[in-house]
């Protein structure tokens, strides 16, 4: 089957950037992060707190994780329940442990169903950002305009009333966005995303409606990339986190260890002795904070990035 000449036409290509929300930089002539307490690495750990209908409806694409086998899928329906019910508490004890605060990526149903999680996130206070309705609210530009503002829209609103203030952050559903959503989420209210992981720091994109931080949460060190893709063990991924740490903090300036966790993956029982001990090994190390991505888009110096 032939290519559709269409599908290679793009008014943006040309030499440099293909879009214009941010210019090129080098990450070792930026101006330094402004880390809580002079510290010199940041380990910024991100739950996605997801709800799957055990039916999946309409969408542009399937979200990773979601229903496999014909329906009811109660093997994987129950799977990520088990994340909700069960493997978000060990994390949330072992944040505690450690006094971590964590970003917590929140599907909105999440908030009407189940109430009593999000009182108890805020309680521990750990950070809430908006992760869209639920797991069948993907984008990409084949989605209205008035449709992605609307899913935007009922994700924030829905926070709001669950927790009390709008969520100024904003993560998309496997990371996808379209051409608008960066404009759609500034003119919404929403100050940074984590949807872009094409650095090791924040940085700022510039947008027809305002300033957008990026904050990156590098997706090959999630424990869904490293254990449920790649199949390695809770020790194997503990060890990649070391390594990446001691990578980063030997490259001087301050830096960023992202850890994204997915409840269902890391929050079983045979995997949890693993995390906490790297929870454990990361609080030890000198010059070292655990902060949210609020924490870390206003670590940005005021010049950006």
């Amino acid at each position: 089957m032939s290519l559709d000449p269409g599908y290679l036409e793009y008014p943006m290509r040309r030499q440099g950037m293909d879009h214009d929300l941010y210019p090129w930089s080098n990450i070792a002539e930026r101006p330094p992060l402004a880390l809580p307490g002079g510290a010199t690495m940041a380990v910024a750990p991100l739950v996605s707190l997801e709800w799957f209908p055990i039916v999946p409806g309409e969408a542009p694409f399937r979200a990773p994780g979601h229903m496999q086998t014909a329906y009811p899928d109660f093997r994987h329906y129950t799977a990520r329940e088990y994340g909700t019910r069960v493997g978000f508490y060990r994390l949330l004890d072992a944040f505690a442990k450690v006094g971590a605060k964590a970003t917590i990526a929140v599907n909105a149903v999440i908030a009407e169903r189940y109430p009593s999680i999000i009182a108890d996130i805020l309680a521990a206070g750990h950070e809430i950002v908006a992760h869209a309705t639920d797991m069948d609210a993907t984008i990409d530009s084949t989605v209205p305009e008035d449709k992605e503002r609307a899913m935007i829209v009922a994700a924030r609103d829905t926070l709001a009333a669950a927790i009390g203030a709008a969520p100024k952050g904003w993560m998309s559903l496997a990371r996808q966005q379209s051409w608008n959503t960066p404009r759609l989420l500034v003119e919404e209210g929403f100050d940074y995303c984590l949807d872009w992981v094409n650095d090791d720091l924040p940085y700022v994109q510039s947008t027809k409606a305002g300033p957008l931080v990026a904050v990156p949460y590098n997706h090959e060190l999630s424990d869904r990339q490293v254990i449920v893709v790649q199949q390695h063990s809770a020790e194997s991924y503990v060890e990649q986190m070391k390594d990446a740490f001691n990578w980063l903090a030997g490259e001087g300036a301050p830096r960023v260890l992202p850890l994204h966790l997915t409840p269902y993956v890391m929050g079983l029982p045979f995997r949890m002795g693993a995390f906490e001990g790297l929870l454990e090994w990361l609080s030890a190390q000198p010059g070292t904070v655990f902060a949210t991505a609020g924490e870390l888009a206003a670590s940005l110096p005021a010049e950006g990035a």
